[in-house]
């Protein structure tokens, strides 16, 4: 945020500053992509739910819910068109316009899982996976839309790829509620968004990573509670695997020594794109981002 002259929360609601926070990952540190949701809220934003969006040391959150699960799920017609939608599609555009001529525009979208722990209430959305599941379904049906819709834009604005975040992670989602709820959800948002989906889910997904192959992402950003050999034999060789560094023990705490032999693991390993697991937590020293960048150029040329 110093180098870039912009902090939060304003970047979370200007373009011109999302955009130019956002490029610092590439100027500063030497990241081969660039992504400029730095949230989870815009498009719940978007859609009516109350959001905190934070200090320049706290990340935004949703606040309180929007319906219970007897409501049906009305999507404003309008949504892409609010300043919260909109903020993001404008910050894409300039980052295409000028970094994408070598670098990677990423977009970010949340599933409807994650979308339904927001409108719903966390509580509220899983209690009924048991009570009520087809009102679950019907919400599921009703915000997949929301994804497909600002994915689609971030597709036309210049995004070359999006990251889809849809938490459910084992302590909040089993492996049988995954392939009941969401496994074909995810099927349908491969066909239906014209790039690359990244799907991002937190935690130990040992016990999905053979499901979410089936679903045709194109790639898994896993977390590094999955052991890393691990997540690699289990998603097979089309399946394309992101992340999996440790925020808390490599990029937070990490020595030069410790960051160099985690990037080695990686790479003898096969892991495709090498990077934080997560978010970066906003404490993590600023310098091991810029030692992971170079140790993964002197190492082996996997791209970052």
């Amino acid at each position: 945020m110093k180098k870039a002259g912009v902090y939060f929360p304003e970047a979370h609601l200007d373009a011109r500053k999302m955009a130019q926070l956002a490029a610092a990952g590439v100027t500063e540190i030497g990241f081969d992509n660039v992504m400029p949701l730095f949230s989870v809220c815009h498009e719940s934003a978007a859609i009516g739910c109350k959001v905190d969006w934070g200090a320049v040391d706290l990340m935004p959150s949703v606040v309180g819910r929007r319906y219970r699960i007897q409501d049906e799920v009305r999507i404003p017609g309008d949504f892409l068109s609010r300043p919260e939608a909109r903020v993001a599609l404008e910050a894409i555009a300039l980052l295409k316009k000028r970094l994408g001529g070598e670098t990677a525009v990423v977009g970010k979208v949340f599933g409807p899982w994650t979308l339904g722990y927001h409108v719903f209430g966390v509580e509220e959305f899983l209690i009924n996976t048991i009570l009520e599941p087809d009102l679950v379904k019907r919400a599921i049906a009703a915000l997949k839309e929301v994804t497909v819709a600002f994915g689609s834009a971030q597709i036309e604005a210049g995004a070359d790829a999006l990251c889809l975040g849809d938490h459910a992670t084992r302590d909040l989602c089993s492996p049988a509620a995954y392939g009941e709820f969401l496994a074909d959800v995810h099927a349908e948002l491969v066909s239906r968004l014209s790039c690359p989906l990244i799907l991002h889910i937190c935690g130990d997904t040992s016990d999905r990573i053979g499901a979410i192959a089936e679903t045709g992402v194109a790639c898994f950003h896993f977390d590094s509670k999955v052991p890393t050999a691990e997540a690699r034999r289990l998603a097979g060789t089309r399946l394309a695997l992101m992340g999996g560094t440790s925020n808390f023990r490599i990029i937070r705490e990490g020595t030069p020594e410790a960051i160099a032999e985690d990037v080695r693991e990686k790479i003898e390993c096969g892991i495709d794109i090498i990077g934080p697991e997560c978010a970066v937590p906003l404490d993590a020293p600023y310098g091991n981002m810029k030692t992971l960048v170079g140790e993964v150029k002197k190492q082996g040329g996997i791209r970052t």
